[in-house]
């Protein structure tokens, strides 16, 4: 179990620096964002790349900040169910969940999603928009992503099987939502 625990570890150092990647991307996109209109109002200059590399950013801040918000567990549950159980309920439902939905669903993605990329890689395929860029490198971000889910998943799992058997300590607190 120790072995599984020090794996996991890498996996969370891992998807946090994907998570920080994530971050420097909001301000990127800000600026990016911020520019581009700048210039399109102010000097009438504008390009399809400037406006495909802010959905290029969003994608990257949606798919590479997934696996750190698990990681903080900030994923939606169902609260109902899960406020109401007990500290030990809760592990419990996590680890179901986690093998019954979370695995299996980002285990299908990361599959899925690689021949999605790979066409789009070995055809070289550009945007359909004048000016605009390169398709595969928005496209790797998928099956990397969800292979990160999959590996944060299981480190997840391996933690909550380790809290149970009293081996570490978990905060499995339910905090409810502000809305």
């Amino acid at each position: 179990m120790n072995f599984l625990l020090r794996i996991g570890r890498a996996v969370d150092r891992a998807n946090d620096a994907f998570g920080q990647v994530a971050s420097w991307l909001v301000l990127l996109a800000c600026l990016v964002s911020a520019g581009n209109a700048a210039s399109r109002y102010a000097f009438s200059l504008s390009s399809n790349a400037w406006l495909e590399i802010q959905w290029y950013m969003f994608a990257g801040i949606f798919l590479l900040g997934a696996s750190t918000t698990l990681r903080q567990n900030g994923h939606v549950r169902v609260d109902l169910v899960f406020s109401m159980a007990s500290p030990r309920g809760r592990l419990w439902i996590d680890i179901l969940g986690l093998i019954f939905f979370l695995l299996p669903a980002m285990a299908i993605l990361t599959w899925m999603t690689w021949p999605f990329f790979l066409d789009s890689w070995q055809r070289g395929e550009g945007s359909s928009n004048a000016g605009g860029l390169l398709r595969w490198p928005v496209k790797i971000l998928m099956p990397l992503a969800f292979a990160m889910l999959t590996l944060q998943g299981l480190s997840e799992l391996v933690k909550r099987i380790a809290a149970l058997s009293g081996r570490i300590a978990l905060d499995v607190d339910y905090q409810k939502p502000l809305q």
